[in-house]
């Protein structure tokens, strides 16, 4: 049965509106979507490799003092993985598109990965003992970051028309997801250096 195309009043205001909505202000391009999630998948992969099989003495063990054992690298990246960065772009207003470089995109993913430019975690982000054991920390992140990853494939929200930072560290809404995927790469990073000291629990 053929549905009836009538233009009815309602329809009318609907196109409309669509018509009235600025190019830049629309959702991702399926080119950008993919990008997306295959480096959260691979990043999610990745880390749950990473901490998969370790004895305790290997979770617990730290190469000094000051520095973190997997466990409380685990922690970090788990309570990092979070979309409330992204959503807090979006209440900002919104940008013509094009205002930051998408040619940067990987760019944004390789400088967040890149471990030779250091970074203090803050305060919330801080491991302090949450979860106990490599399963429960994987089952946390899980479910975390599969939330991202629900909300790259199927979200509608005008990413590359909310921005943050000025001039050559500026991004936006899209990359911001990107530095999540770059987040973990590097704490993964980390974590093999820890599996690499001498005197690594064998």
């Amino acid at each position: 049965m053929v549905e009836n195309l009538e233009l009815t009043p309602m329809r009318i205001q609907l196109i409309l509106a669509l018509a009235a909505a600025p190019l830049w202000a629309q959702t991702l391009s399926q080119g950008e979507r993919d990008f997306a999630m295959s480096s959260l998948h691979a990043s999610r992969k990745m880390f749950l490799d990473a901490i998969s099989g370790l004895s305790e003495a290997q979770w617990k063990f730290k190469p000094a003092p000051d520095r973190w054992s997997i466990a409380e690298i685990a922690e970090h990246v788990v309570l990092a993985g979070d979309l409330k960065p992204v959503q807090d772009m979006l209440k900002s207003p919104a940008v013509e598109r094009g205002k930051v470089d998408s040619k940067q995109d990987a760019r944004w993913l390789e400088k967040m990965a890149d471990r030779t430019h250091k970074a203090k975690a803050p305060a919330p982000m801080l491991p302090q003992g949450r979860w106990k054991t490599p399963e429960a920390t994987a089952a946390e992140f899980r479910q975390r970051y599969d939330r991202i990853i629900r909300y790259v494939e199927t979200t509608r929200d005008p990413l590359r028309s909310h921005v943050a930072g000025s001039g050559e560290n500026a991004y936006d809404a899209y990359q911001r997801i990107l530095m999540l995927a770059g987040h973990v790469q590097r704490h993964v990073a980390q974590i093999e250096e820890v599996k690499a000291d001498p005197k690594y629990p064998k």
